[in-house]
């Protein structure tokens, strides 16, 4: 009985850790969230916040495994499309969060890197949650019938993530509505009208 007790401890304390890293890359981003600063919000050492996590690297892809299963609590709408946009629309509050994510990103693409099999993972999840939304769609009209499923979410992942890489740039890019144009040429052209 102890040991569940320690057990269940120590989960809460990697969630505290994990409230707490969200606030301070959130925050400060990436570059300048550092394992002392998070380690002194839930008050341990360094050494002792990463025995739960191992390193800064898995620390920092658990801010990322925690950050996208808030943003799908979060999520109000039904529809796939609208939900997306409600996330790209919040990512805006979160700078810190659209840096780390983008950063881990590029460096998943070592295959030795922790976030490798987030990543992979994510990408995964994602599209066997989406293909079975787009075939529906299309089905419904609502999505163009030639376009391959798994080629539109491809595109649309990377114009999401292309678009965030653009907006740490320029913040003046609104990343939800050129989002929404590019998903508006999915659509199938309407009928033409042959009345005169």
């Amino acid at each position: 009985m102890a040991r569940r007790g320690a057990y269940a401890k120590g989960l809460a304390k990697r969630e505290e850790i994990l409230e707490a890293a969200l606030r301070v890359v959130a925050e400060h981003g990436y570059r300048k969230a550092s394992v002392r600063e998070i380690a002194d919000a839930v008050e341990l050492s360094p050494a002792g916040l990463l025995h739960y996590f191992g390193s800064k690297e898995e620390l920092f892809v658990a801010i990322l495994a925690a950050r996208d299963a808030r943003d799908e609590d979060r999520v109000v709408s039904e529809d796939i499309v609208e939900g997306l946009l409600e996330i790209v629309g919040r990512n805006t509050a979160v700078p810190g969060l659209v840096q780390l994510y983008a950063q881990l990103a590029a460096e998943a693409a070592d295959p030795e890197h922790p976030a490798r099999a987030f990543f992979a993972h994510r990408t995964a999840r994602l599209e066997g949650y989406a293909i079975a939304e787009l075939e529906a769609a299309q089905r419904a009209g609502r999505i163009r019938s030639d376009l391959d499923p798994a080629w539109i979410i491809r595109s649309v992942h990377a114009m999401a993530d292309g678009l965030q890489t653009a907006w740490l740039i320029d913040r003046e890019i609104d990343m939800a509505a050129d989002l929404r144009r590019f998903i508006s040429l999915l659509a199938p052209s309407p009928a033409p009208n042959h009345a005169t």
